[in-house]
Order: C-alpha cells, then structure tokens, then sequence
C-alpha cells in the first residue's frame, strides 16, 4: 500500500445500509488523502460495522432506532475490508464489503 499524501483534506459522504446479512453498498471508492464519513444504518436487526486493521467497530442500531456517524481517514491506498462485528443471524459471515481507497 502507498501512503497518503494527506494533500486533499476532502471529506466523502456515503450512505450505508446493513441489512439481511449485507452491506449496501458493499464497494466504496475514495482517493488517497480523503477522509469517508460513513452514514450508517439498519433495516432490520442491530449490526455491527468494523473496519479490520483498525480500531473502528460500532453498532448499528436496529431498523427505526436512528443511525451512526463513523468518520475513516486511511493512512495508505489500497483495500480496507469492513464487516459486521455483531452476530445478527445465519447468514452473518457473509456480511462484509470493501474501501477501495486509490492513489
């Protein structure tokens, strides 16, 4: 992974949606030096949101409950894996998705 330069400074606003055992979307994409505020929320169940490598894990309140707010600025381009860090049912390992963060 390449390191940020940090030049741009620009926050990127992203809408997501845990629900039945998936994130949507589950491909997001910045650019290098950008920071993605995460706009978090659930259709059904609480979930859990985590971005391995880091020390980001909240929880999703359940459907009707409000949402969250996570803010992420990636240090290195490359690909940072997020997924559900609250078991929410059977289909729970498939719940995951992937910040693409380019040079």
């Amino acid at each position: 992974m390449a390191t940020c330069p940090f030049a741009q400074g620009r926050t990127v606003t992203v809408r997501v949606t845990a629900e039945r055992f998936r994130f949507s979307p589950d491909e997001i994409k910045i650019r290098c030096g950008e920071t993605v505020e995460f706009r978090l929320e659930s259709d059904d169940t609480d979930h859990g949101f985590r971005i391995l490598g880091t020390g980001i894990d909240r929880v999703i309140p359940k459907r009707g409950r409000g949402s969250i707010a996570v803010k992420f600025t990636p240090d290195k381009a490359g690909r940072y894996i997020f997924e559900c860090s609250k078991l929410c049912g059977a289909g729970h390992e498939f719940m995951h998705g992937v910040l693409v963060v380019e040079d």
